[in-house]
């Protein structure tokens, strides 16, 4: 994980630990085995998980998650309490209003923008004509 900081957080989850540390931008829980850039901003009560990656200059807003092996580009707005399911894909310059729920392996294109609290269906795709062009 780039721009690590040094504050593990640990749980116990079905018998097993899980761990987590704070991303520098923003204190959101970020796995060991994800990727968030240094530039991104994850917010403090926000998770990304394992294999999941989120790119340079992008937003994850407050109680989002990000799931496993999801990929979240750059520049990207992730609003508050929106889930981007496993193996999702959000392109560069998207934008996510606050609750949307993307299901697993959606796919959103680049620039293409959702209004809050829509829900985009298991391997569907969001195209710019959908909702309209992200500003």
């Amino acid at each position: 994980m780039s721009g690590r900081s040094s504050t593990r957080v640990e749980f116990e989850e079905h018998g097993h630990t899980v761990v987590y540390r704070r991303h520098r931008n923003g204190g959101g829980l970020v796995s060991p085995q994800a990727t968030v850039a240094a530039t991104a901003f994850v917010a403090r009560d926000a998770w990304v998980e394992p294999g999941a990656s989120v790119g340079a200059g992008s937003t994850v807003g407050a109680g989002a998650w990000i799931d496993v092996d999801a990929l979240v580009g750059t520049d990207v707005v992730v609003g508050r309490n929106v889930h981007v399911g496993a193996r999702a894909l959000v392109g560069d310059r998207a934008q996510l209003g606050n609750g949307v729920r993307l299901g697993k392996e959606a796919r959103v294109e680049a620039k293409a923008r959702i209004p809050e609290d829509e829900t985009v269906a298991p391997g569907e795709t969001v195209t710019r004509a959908r909702y309209g062009i992200a500003a």
